[in-house]
């Protein structure tokens, strides 16, 4: 495509959406048709009012100041000669409301389009068709449209003539062919219920948490209007609840034409389980009229898993649909208030589970080109990408957040033994590193700076947002866990890593003269506070607690020697707190696998199993169908955390399902034959799960783990497909090398 073919509507109108119209004739006959397009904006293509392809969304969300994807569709038979080609365009995430309460927030102030339709002849030449001012423009049925806010579609209003496309040569965007994955609409949820609340609300529930949009299918009086209001739970006396969606309206609005009328957002999305029906003729509240439509990138299911505990078959089950609502063409933290955003720090927890569950490399691969496109000249990575305003970044620097320029090039590799794409992350991984190295006033720590830390642990406070674990540390020991995984990149791809090698001797032994005396974390260190605005961060620091000891286990940052105090600290101290964890996003995809490492299965196991605040049970316990932000979103008494940042779609505490897969069911790839050409096998049975039964779809084939209980026994099944060995340990000590095949074991 051409990047010079850009066009625009030729005056501004209320109208939220735009029609690009332009009929195609040809007089030979036509052997094929491709029909290539991009915006600046959100695209939707017809063909003689037939929608083309299946991609919603599209052309996704990118850098948009570096690069904007194009989509390529075979219209060959939807093309008849005399066809009216016409392809709207609304604001989405480049021109409307994104981020935190700014509009035009990425790239431009107005909608552009960029198209191409090739026509090929049976006789061998072809016509190309380009956007150009040759075009008509029409307003739509789609009168206003936000991502955040929804959408209004009044199917009464004819499209008026704007008049003649012009030239469009503000955008600056690169134009390249497609990256990510398609995004698609996927399952369609019936309502299980309708409810009449006790405030008198009309309300529609679907009995999963998700994100999409509800399709309408009506035929009613020319003009009625129904109004939706989209909510993720309902409040202790079982009234509609939206007060956490912040500034967010998600309403849609449809005035009907008075046909079969079908209705459903363009350039919107929103996250839900409950809708309220606002406004609408009471005649057309029936469940049938209602559909959830789910809307996530398209990714092939390649894990299962299934155990004797209904409840963490429960949080399996929350687990996979927080992925499938936040999986949206970016990884964001959520799908349903006033942000939406491809935090790092979430992706970078959760990326090892994501690439369990589903087949991720395509979604990581577009994902993380922008990542490295929005890294600064100084190596430095912002928390949210995109991340782009008017050049100033919506978010800082932080340690963990950072540090998914290394952990996810180098665990999609562990996932798929892509060397290509890791050499093609390379540069970003340095780039990081060095960024690290001279980020403060110690060359070999991390100290200083804005950080998010041990974010929403409940250490500090049940109230605080940051955890009690000290900023310096985390910083400081993220720093050389990335160092590490960067070093076993460039050792994969043959290069001479010696110079880091060195980099991360010194980081690792000052760490330990720093922040670690006789063999345990100080309890107090110095440290600079940090002010943003009038306000102090973080003034509750600590070195010793959860987080802190789990990374010191975690990151190798302690001697063999050390390990077992050290875990018998960890445990004293989740004794200490009631039996409970209390680490944040930081500390807690470690916890249990730290906990497991140095033989404490029991007690990973019991904070599994745990339902009360903080565990995972206690959220499926209190009714959820995806992970929750915090902890205790919903109070014991019913009340809730917060109004401010209470998401009850957040995938990151999800990430606990890499421990139960890679650890209680025991397939773990290896980094010297990755993609699961080599698995290291070593379930961690325990009777309180009764059996499990899980495995992943891999290249080679599908990998099973499987253990039950007959007394006090424990029956093992492996399936190991051809192509891949495994490594196996049982818990009594046996080991044996397996290649492909079905085996039985047995161990009291």
């Amino acid at each position: 495509m051409n990047r010079k073919n850009w066009i625009r509507s030729p005056k501004e109108t209320t109208a939220a959406a735009v029609g690009f119209r332009k009929t195609v004739t040809y007089r030979k006959p036509l052997k094929a048709a491709t029909l290539s397009v991009s915006a600046i904006g959100l695209y939707a293509p017809y063909l003689n009012g037939r929608r083309i392809g299946k991609n919603v969304l599209a052309p996704g969300w990118t850098s948009y100041s570096h690069r904007v994807q194009y989509q390529t569709y075979d219209v060959t038979d939807l093309l008849p000669s005399g066809s009216l080609l016409e392809i709207d365009v609304g604001q989405g995430w480049a021109v409307g409301y994104i981020g935190f309460g700014k509009k035009n927030h990425y790239t431009s102030d107005h909608t552009s389009l960029n198209a191409e339709l090739t026509l090929h002849y049976a006789d061998g030449t072809k016509d190309v068709i380009v956007t150009d001012p040759t075009w008509d423009v029409y307003t739509t049925s789609v009168l206003s449209s936000e991502i955040y806010h929804g959408e209004t579609v009044d199917l009464t209003v004819k499209p008026a003539f704007l008049g003649k496309a012009i030239s469009d040569k503000t955008v600056r965007a690169k134009l390249i062919p497609q990256v990510g994955a398609d995004i698609i609409e996927n399952e369609r949820l019936a309502p299980v219920e309708i409810i009449r609340t006790p405030k008198g609300e009309t309300v529609i529930d679907f009995g999963q948490n998700m994100t999409g949009y509800v399709e309408i299918r009506v035929k009613g009086r020319r003009g009625d209007r129904i109004v939706l209001h989209h909510a993720e739970v309902l409040d202790r006396d079982g009234n509609f609840y939206i007060e956490n969606l912040r500034a967010a309206r998600n309403e849609n609005i449809y005035v009907l034409g008075g046909g079969e009328d079908v209705f459903k957002p363009t350039f919107s999305f929103q996250g839900f389980r409950y809708i309220e029906l606002v406004e609408c003729p009471a005649e057309l509240v029936k469940a049938e009229n209602f559909r959830a439509v789910v809307v996530h990138s398209e990714m092939k299911r390649t894990g299962f898993f299934r155990c004797g505990e209904p409840r963490v078959n429960q949080l399996y089950h929350n687990v996979i649909w927080g992925q499938k609502s936040n999986y949206l063409d970016i990884p964001t933290d959520c799908p349903q208030r006033d942000e939406r955003l491809g935090w790092t720090g979430d992706a970078q927890i959760f990326c090892r589970t994501a690439a369990i569950n589903f087949d991720v490399s395509r979604f990581f691969r577009k994902w993380l080109g922008d990542v490295a496109l929005e890294q600064g000249a100084d190596g430095a990575i912002y928390g949210v990408v995109p991340n782009e305003e008017a050049g100033r970044p919506l978010t800082r620097v932080s340690a963990a957040w950072g540090d998914i320029a290394c952990v996810a090039p180098w665990e999609m590799y562990l996932a798929y033994g892509d060397k290509k794409e890791l050499e093609k992350n390379l540069p970003m991984m340095q780039k990081w590193v060095e960024y690290m190295h001279h980020a403060g006033p110690e060359e070999f720590l991390w100290l200083g700076g804005y950080h998010y830390g041990d974010w929403l642990a409940m250490d500090a406070g049940e109230d605080s947002y940051v955890g009690a674990t000290s900023n310096d540390l985390i910083a400081s020991a993220f720093f050389a866990y990335s160092t590490s995984l960067f070093i076993k990149a460039g050792e994969v791809l043959g290069k001479d890593m010696t110079e880091y090698r060195t980099l991360y001797e010194n980081v690792r032994r000052t760490f330990r003269s720093y922040f670690m005396e006789n063999g345990m974390p100080k309890e107090e260190f110095p440290f600079t506070e940090v002010t943003v605005g009038k306000k102090p961060r973080d003034t509750v620091r600590r070195g010793v607690t959860q987080t802190a000891i789990v990374l010191i286990l975690q990151f190798d940052l302690c001697t063999e020697e050390e390990r077992p105090a050290l875990a018998d600290k960890l445990e004293e101290l989740i004794h200490a707190s009631g039996d409970l964890m209390q680490t944040g996003f930081v500390g807690t995809p470690y916890l249990l696998r730290v906990l497991s490492r140095h033989g404490k299965d029991k007690l990973a196991y019991q904070l599994l199993l745990e339902n009360r605040t903080p565990s995972w049970l206690y959220s499926v316990e209190h009714g959820a169908t995806t992970m929750w932000e915090h902890w205790n979103s919903i109070k014991e008494d019913g009340t809730f955390w917060s109004t401010s940042m209470n998401s009850f779609n957040h995938y990151a505490y999800g990430s606990v399902y890499d421990w139960i897969f890679n650890v209680a069911v025991g397939i773990s790839p290896r980094g010297d034959a990755p993609g699961y050409r080599g698995i290291d096998l070593a379930p961690h049975p325990d009777k309180r799960l009764g059996f499990v039964n899980a495995g992943i779809e891999t290249a080679q084939g599908t990998i099973r783990s499987a253990w039950y209980y007959k007394g006090n026994d424990v029956y093992y099944e492996f399936d190991i497909p051809k192509g891949t060995v495994a490594y196996l340990t049982l818990p009594n000590g046996y080991r044996e090398t397996l290649p492909a095949g079905s085996y039985r074991f047995a161990t009291r």
